[in-house]
């Protein structure tokens, strides 16, 4: 059976895999467009599965906002190189599972992976890419936030993004500068009060052996060493809870002291950020 420019075309449009591809994917099919697509698919899955112990470093972290500022969604797309992840149809790729996903607000990974965009799941599109692009592609990280209001910062580099919320609507100007606080100095909760137990815990730990370590420590009380660690605590809380970051415009001033600034009854109520190469 021929294969006419034609052919390869519509197969294209259907598929958005390469011309060679569509070629190829129809005279294995014998001209049936439905097993054509289903080959270019499975093409797509063997690449997938070659390169399935590459590292996914680069691609492009997205971050969306509803209308009314009440709903968020943050969403990371991996890629191999930062050549295909600058790639405008990986980005628009991108894009559209970002869209599909603050639209439908699926609950998890797995639901936004078998959500719809056209008659591709969204699965089957971060596999088509693979197919076409021969790197491996990864649908890394979903995640959703609701709030009275919420702000959004994605880097320059497109490889780290965040998302905010507040207890009640602020500035968007203000609301930006926290999202950025939030990606440049990855706080690990809002406040010392929310700070999982776990990690106080592991740190407290690591304080406590340290402290036994120092030579001038020898045979002093538990409760000395106690106490000593307790105050590296405050000092970890200091750098890595939100509200007790030194605010990175102004480091005389902390988190907490700028948003009582923009309005003294506001709160950030939670944060979303997730970094590709972190």
């Amino acid at each position: 059976m021929e294969i006419t420019a034609q052919d390869v075309m519509k197969l294209r449009q259907m598929t958005g895999a390469g011309m060679m591809d569509c070629k190829k994917a129809l005279q294995e099919a014998g001209g049936d467009f439905e097993r054509a697509k289903e080959i270019i698919r499975e093409k797509g899955k063997l690449v997938a599965a070659k390169r399935a112990d590459r590292e996914t470093t680069e691609g492009a972290v997205i971050a969306k906002v509803s209308a009314d500022f009440r709903k968020a969604i943050l969403v990371a797309v991996g890629c191999e190189t930062d050549f295909v992840a600058k790639n405008p149809e990986f980005q628009a790729v991108a894009n559209s599972i970002a869209d599909t996903a603050l639209a439908e607000f699926p609950a998890g990974l797995d639901a936004l992976k078998a959500a719809r965009i056209g008659e591709t799941s969204v699965e089957e599109l971060v596999v088509q890419q693979t197919g076409k692009s021969g790197e491996k592609h990864l649908l890394a990280y979903y995640e959703t936030l609701e709030a009275p209001f919420i702000s959004s910062y994605i880097h320059m580099t497109g490889k780290v993004a965040t998302i905010v919320g507040f207890s009640k609507a602020i500035p968007n100007e203000a609301g930006r500068e926290i999202a950025m606080q939030i990606t440049a100095m990855n706080p690990v909760s809002v406040s010392r009060n929310d700070c999982p137990a776990e990690v106080i815990e592991k740190e407290l730990t690591i304080y406590r052996e340290q402290i036994r370590q120092d030579p001038k420590m020898v045979d002093k009380p538990e409760n000395m060493i106690e106490q000593i660690a307790q105050g590296k605590l405050n000092k970890f809380f200091k750098e890595s809870t939100l509200e007790d970051q030194a605010f990175i415009k102004d480091n005389k001033i902390s988190v907490a002291d700028y948003l009582k600034s923009v309005d003294p009854t506001v709160k950030a109520t939670g944060f979303r950020r997730f970094s590709l190469s972190d």
